[in-house]
């Protein structure tokens, strides 16, 4: 398949892979009469989307991501059909990135990699791709039609290439558009998927944005590992395709990066992204690095991915998913209905999280079901979003006050939080994955807020005030809008909320019962017991001695797991005062920002800013050093980035306590602060 293709054999794993799926679909001697396909699904295979490996394809830009004249199709490569959706996996070698599309035209006598120049099967394989940069030429619908269905005519005369096309079999007779009719459930799994070689181990984890600003693909050539991202913006609605070891099977291969050497980057790269594609992109991005900060291995982030575990723990998110439904149905957040003319509904996924104790260990499965609410249109499906969450700093006052006035400290999570608020606007929402009932047309039609809507937050938090205030007594601290207190007499209570967690804090276990049953009666809730883990924060009580102390060990180790760097040699200080970083280390060549592509360096960044705030204020400057650079990081911002883990592997122990003097009258904190004793020395030159 390569060899015909001409293409290089790092495409060797996406070629076993269009293999197995077209193999699984043949018959075979063992099962006379039927195909492995049949015997797995207990259904015919349906081989109307079968194309020859290699060919050109011309992928459907739609018209929202392309103005005026730009073309509207992109010359690519058909490599293969990616698992649990209905489309294909094409290859752009002007952008190096796959497209992921249920709209193409296939060329089967036109190979792309084909070159009359190719001294052998592993030399440039693509000197005539500058060919590729004009694009057919495709019937206009006129003004009014509606191309964002993608609902492409094929052309009448595909255009033929100047190299002389390899032996292959005869074009089917199959309509260039077929109907495909791929059955329910992802082909991975199934009898040959042993064929599929396994990744390589422990490959490092890859950056989440492109130079462009956009994310690469999940799948890239050139990210040789597992990303901890999206992939690009694809034409299909398909963000939650499994990743198992077949589609990771190639990512372990990196070609040579002469390749494609010397072609430009041009406005394709850009991939026409519209504002509302790139502000999705920037959305998703932001926050599943935001997610991927402190998650752990292991999680799934599909529903097929999840069902694709091994079956114990297959059962155990199932069951997660399954709670989450009944939870909406029990708040009355949806009903079923038809969606309007001339209404779009909004997507919707999966969020799996494991949910782990203090020492690592697993306590539950839990799946959310979030909105894509960045297709959200302000004055129509919402008004204002602003929800206050409380800052690391007011919360380590009331732990401190804790420790001080000895304190009961309790924790409380309110049991699917944002389906309380109630909606005033009216929003529509695809089914989700693994529960749809019907058909497409039929959609939710939400009555309360759900998580990923932009006005979740705010209606939660106006249900939460409301019933603090109105129902309960309390009165919201003007400073800090997520901190509530009751004060009746000698009893006084605090409560600060972040998000869904509450932590109470009183002087008698008798007021945490009371505050817990009086919010049973508005909330559905699942009390924790005394506090003793607080938003990825260990904390520990000495009752007798009235000490507390917080520490994020778990959170640090998991960092350094996730960068490869768990066994690394520690050292005593954060930064090395001999070096010196400046702008002028950032990447300025192609191959420069190539190679930083491949270096999480945000996401390690973000996730050790979060250290800075909660618990670790020693690496704060560190961290603003860092900072710094982050618009465009080189090489030597990231060997400083890696000292500060090594400090951190050296450090991990090291713990916020606070202890009241106890000889003193009345009983205070004795704060101790330290400063810098540089008289504000810089080495960083040349940053703004």
């Amino acid at each position: 398949m390569l060899y015909e293709a001409h293409l290089f054999p790092s495409f060797w794993g996406l070629a076993v892979l269009a293999f197995v799926y077209v193999r699984n679909r043949c018959p075979t001697a063992p099962l006379p009469g039927t195909t492995p396909y049949t015997g797995w699904h207990k259904k015919k295979p349906d081989v109307s989307n079968l194309w020859v490996f290699g060919c050109l394809a011309y992928v459907h830009v739609k018209k929202n991501k392309r103005r005026g004249l730009q073309p509207r199709t992109m010359k690519c490569i058909f490599v293969g059909y990616p698992s649990g959706t209905k489309a294909w996996k094409c290859w752009n070698p002007v952008t190096k990135k796959y497209i992921i599309s249920s709209h193409v035209v296939f060329d089967e006598r036109v190979f792309p990699g084909n070159t009359k120049t190719l001294t052998n099967p592993f030399g440039d394989l693509f000197p005539s791709l500058s060919d590729l940069s004009d694009p057919p030429t495709l019937p206009d619908q006129g003004g009014d039609s509606n191309l964002d269905n993608d609902d492409l005519p094929p052309p009448e005369n595909p255009p033929a290439s100047n190299p002389s096309p390899p032996p292959s079999p005869p074009p089917p007779a199959s309509p260039l558009l077929p109907d495909i009719v791929t059955p329910p459930g992802s082909p991975f799994g199934g009898p040959l998927s042993e064929l599929s070689p396994s990744p390589s181990p422990s490959p490092p984890p890859p950056t989440g944005l492109g130079k462009h600003g956009y994310r690469t693909h999940d799948d890239g050539l050139y990210d040789p590992g597992p990303s901890y991202g999206r992939g690009m913006r694809q034409t299909v609605n398909n963000d939650n395709c499994p990743r198992n070891a077949e589609e990771q099977a190639h990512t372990a291969f990196m070609p040579d990066e002469t390749i494609l050497e010397g072609i430009a980057f041009s406005s394709q790269t850009l991939d026409y992204l519209t504002m509302e594609e790139g502000l999705e992109v920037a959305f998703e991005g932001m926050t599943e690095t935001a997610h991927k900060a402190s998650a752990h291995d292991g999680e799934p982030r599909s529903f097929c991915e999840a069902m694709g575990c091994p079956p114990e723990e297959a059962a155990s998110w199932h069951e997660a998913a399954m709670q989450e439904i009944q939870a909406l149905i029990e708040n009355g957040v949806f009903e079923l209905v038809k969606c309007p003319p001339n209404r779009k509904a909004d997507g919707s996924r999966w969020v799996f999280k494991v949910k782990r104790n203090a020492d690592g260990s697993i306590e539950h499965h839990k799946a959310r079901l979030v909105a894509k609410g960045y297709s959200q249109r302000p004055g129509f499906d919402y008004t204002e979003t602003f929800s206050p969450t409380p800052k690391w700093a007011a919360l380590r006052a009331v732990l401190a006050l804790g420790a001080l006035e000895d304190l009961e400290l309790w924790s409380v999570d309110i049991s699917s939080a944002f389906l309380n608020g109630e909606l005033t606007e009216e929003v529509y929402m695809e089914q989700p994955e693994g529960f749809e009932e019907k058909g497409k047309e039929w959609v939710w039609c939400l009555f309360k807020s759900l998580y990923g809507l932009k006005q979740a937050g705010r209606e939660w938090h106006k249900k939460l005030h409301a019933t603090l205030t109105d129902a309960m007594g309390f009165e919201q601290v003007k400073c800090e809008h997520s901190i509530w207190v009751y004060k009746r007499d000698d009893e006084r209570i605090i409560v600060p909320v972040f998000v869904d967690d509450m932590t109470i804090a009183a002087r008698t276990p008798e007021d945490v019962s009371k505050v817990i049953d009086d919010l049973k009666k508005h909330f559905k809730l699942c009390d924790l017991g005394p506090t003793s883990y607080l938003l990825g924060v260990e904390i520990k009580r000495d009752h007798a001695r009235r000490t507390l102390t917080l520490s994020q060990r778990q959170y640090i180790l998991d960092i350094l797991q996730r960068v490869g760097m768990a066994d690394c040699n520690p050292v005593s200080t954060p930064l090395d005062p001999n070096v010196k970083l400046t702008a002028d280390q950032s990447p300025k060549t192609p191959e420069e920002y190539e190679m930083m592509w491949t270096i999480p360096y945000l996401n390690v960044l973000g996730s050790v800013a979060y250290l800075a705030i909660a618990t670790r204020p020693d690496v704060a400057y560190p961290v603003s050093v860092l900072s710094r650079f982050s618009k465009n990081p080189g090489t030597a911002h990231w060997e400083v980035l890696k000292r500060l883990l090594r400090y951190l592997k050296g450090t991990i122990d090291y713990r916020i306590s606070y202890a009241p003097d106890l000889e003193s009258q009345p009983q205070v904190f004795d704060f101790k602060t330290y400063c810098d004793a540089d008289h504000g020395e810089t080495r960083i030159m040349g940053v703004p």
